[in-house]
This record gives structure tokens, sequence and C-alpha cells, in this order.
């Protein structure tokens, strides 16, 4: 099947069920009861690799403590990352957090609603673009997560290989016109509830990698030291951390913005 063949009367079914099904089924999170982009972009970074189930205490804790870009923009890093702790992709926190940098000393601390200037915040793709577009203004967009893909594919029969481009656009002709915000969240839902992996038996594009052993652990402890320490020696990092790839654990964490090193003591960058 590609886009030709899907007809209106099958449009109008498809919004209909999955409507219907999400009046029911609806899952409550903090996000949604908001349309403050910051408030969405917040969520929509923390959700990025880790389910929404374990992301609601730290958005309620980060929300209460960073109301606004302003104040994220404002904050140390070592505010911030003794927030996060614990989330996992700590590098997360900090590109939040320059984003919200961004936001204040180039648009003047208005929040972008055009896709072109949400795309020049380093941090948010196409996705997290279209995501803020939708639930923070309710734009006719093609937001395609996980969970989207999987029903699309699975409810208008379409094949798994199909292009990310065609996707976008059948995911864009099927929005209800004024439903954008509803409608991605119902298409979710669906997904995570209903349409799951294991039951329309649709694989992923990607896959979570280990955490225990990985560089993701490693770099979550050494964080977690360094806020409890404020600063060690890289020498006792690495005596300290076993780990084959600890230097260019390190290395990495220093491009990302998360920890700097001056004459060999390392601390969490301010």
């Amino acid at each position: 099947m590609n886009q030709k063949t899907i007809n209106n009367k099958m449009v109008d079914e498809f919004q209909t069920k999955i409507l219907a099904w999400y009046k029911l089924n609806k899952r409550d999170f903090p996000w949604r009861k908001t349309t403050d982009p910051y408030a969405i972009l917040v969520s929509e970074i923390m959700l990025q690799q880790t389910q929404a189930v374990r992301v609601v205490p730290y958005y309620e804790k980060f929300m209460k403590k960073f109301t606004t870009a302003e104040y994220l923009a404002s904050a140390k890093n070592t505010e911030v990352l003794k927030i996060w702790s614990g989330l996992g992709f700590n590098n997360r926190a900090i590109r939040l957090k320059e984003i919200a940098k961004t936001i204040q000393n180039e648009f003047n601390g208005v929040f972008p609603k055009q896709i072109d200037q949400l795309l020049v915040l380093k941090g948010i793709g196409t996705y997290t673009g279209a995501a803020i577009l939708a639930f923070a203004y309710n734009k006719k967009v093609a937001v395609i997560d996980t969970n989207i893909r999987r029903v699309l594919i699975h409810e208008l029969h379409l094949k798994e290989n199909i292009s990310q481009k065609h996707l976008s656009e059948i995911a864009l002709s099927v929005v209800p016109k004024g439903k954008s915000r509803i409608w991605h969240n119902a298409l979710m839902d669906y997904g995570a509830l209903a349409a799951t992996a294991k039951l329309t038996n649709i694989k992923s594009k990607s896959k979570q990698t280990k955490f225990k052993g990985s560089e993701r652990e490693v770099r979550g402890n050494i964080l977690k030291l360094l806020l409890e320490k404020k600063k060690v020696t890289k020498a006792s990092l690495v005596e300290f951390f076993s780990h084959k790839n600890i230097e260019e654990i390190i290395s990495k964490m220093k491009s990302d913005g998360l920890v700097m090193e001056v004459g060999g003591i390392i601390s969490i960058k301010k």
C-alpha cells in the first residue's frame, strides 16, 4: 500500500479508532498538562532514550527547580547535573541548558515557533522540533517516534522498510484538523499499550544498548563522584575506574561540556 491508496474513508476510520481508544486508555503525564514550549522541551529531551514512567519524577523535580528557560540558562552546571543525576545520558542536561541560553541570548527569551528556528538550536533535531510544534502549539506536523512509526505501519498496512520521507508524508496526511496535540499523544499511547512490538512483530529501527558495564555507566559514576568530591585528579579516575576506555571516556566528557581539566584536575564544567 502506498500513500495514493490511503483514501478518505480509511483515514476517517483510522482517526476514529485511535481517538476513541485514547479517550478510554490515555496515560497521565505531567507534561501533557501544559502547553508551555519550555516545559515541552524539557520533557522531550528527558524522554530521549528513556521510558516515560522513569522520567516523571525527574521532570517534576527539574521543573520545580528550573521553572523557566531563563532560570535554567543562568544555572550552574553542577546544579543542573545534580537534579538530573540518575536519569542517565547526562550530556542531555548540559545540552538542554545550552538551548535555554541560546533562547535567551539569540531569541530575546522568546521561544521559537517555527521549525527552521527550532532546528538552529543545537540539540534539537527534526523529531524534537516537530514534537514541540505539536504539543506546545498544536501545529499540524508529522511527529514520528518508535511507537508512532509502529502504529502507522501496523494500522495502515505499510511495509516495514518504508522510507522515512514516505512515512512522514503519510503521517502528516492523517493528522486530524486542529487536533495535532491530542492525535500524537493518542498514537504514542496506542503504540505503547496496544500495538506493541511484541503484538505486532514490528521491529524498532534502533536498539537500546546495555547499561551495565557500559561507557554510559562509567560516565554516570564519574559525574556522581565529581558532584560529591567537586574535584579529583585524572590519574585517580583512571585508577579507580578500570574500564578499558576510561581515558577516551574522560576525553568525550570534556568534548560534551560535562567536565573540564586543569593541571590534571578534573571537575564539572561551570
